[in-house]
Parts: C-alpha cells; sequence; structure tokens
C-alpha cells in the first residue's frame, strides 16, 4: 500500500503535525503523537526517547520558529497498525534523510520509532539528478 491508503495518509499527516512550531511548543498536543515507548537517533546523533522529547522539544521550540521544509515524504503499510515514512528536511540550513514508524494505538496513529541522517545540499542535488537521468 502506498500514499492512498488511509493509514499512510493518517502517519503523514501526524509527521507533519509534529513539524508544526505549535505542535512542538504544547507538551499536551505533541503528547499525543509520541508513543508511550517512543524513540529517535536524531540527526544531531543523539538519542531521544518520550520523555527527553517531551522535555526538550517545549522549551527549545520559540514563538517565531517557523515550519521545518519537507521533501519527497512517501509511506508504505508494513502491518495492519504499522506505517513506515521516508523524506527529506530542510531547517536553517540543514537537510536530513528522515525515517518513522507509525503505529495505530487506541489513542490514534502515534510515531513509534524516528531516525534523522544529515546530508549535504550539494549531495541532494547530486541523487536528483542521479535519479532524473537513470
Amino acid at each position: 500500500m502506498t500514499e492512498r491508503d488511509p493509514a499512510v495518509q493518517a502517519a503523514i499527516e501526524g509527521e507533519l503535525r509534529l513539524l508544526d512550531p505549535e505542535v512542538r511548543r504544547s507538551a499536551e498536543l505533541l503528547g499525543s503523537l509520541l508513543h508511550p515507548e517512543f524513540h529517535e537517533f536524531g540527526s544531531s546523533g543523539r538519542r531521544w526517547d518520550r520523555a527527553s522529547a517531551l522535555a526538550r522539544l517545549p522549551a527549545e521550540t520559540g514563538p517565531s520558529d517557523r515550519y521545518v521544509v519537507t521533501s519527497g515524504i512517501r509511506g508504505v503499510r508494513l502491518a495492519p497498525d504499522l506505517v513506515h515514512l521516508t523524506f527529506d528536511t530542510e531547517y536553517g540550513g540543514r537537510h536530513a534523510h528522515r525515517s518513522s514508524l507509525w503505529r495505530r494505538t487506541p489513542d490514534g496513529w502515534q510515531i513509534y520509532f524516528h531516525q534523522g541522517t544529515p546530508f549535504s545540499a550539494g549531495e541532494a542535488w547530486r541523487s536528483k539528478h542521479r535519479r532524473r537521468t537513470s
């Protein structure tokens, strides 16, 4: 199943909400999207769990922060209650490849795992150019 799948759509909508500064500033809104067993390998190289993400993001997201720019978001349903998303982000001149797993719970779709891998802007251009000429 791909992006037309309602489960994939729900995961994409959740992912985009997580990138919304208003959601990131609110421990309540953020917490509704984080699975109780959430964990992340950040593009900074640090590991995060649910508690550390809930403590860090609201404190570090300022009122003037803007949306993170996303591109190439794709998803696939791996099981009835599990969706895998991949996409790229750009924020403050930093680029990252992103991957996340979303699980359906009694509280709705929640992010279970996330990983960000930094890359350079030049690498992004070369990668897109190779895909078009291949």
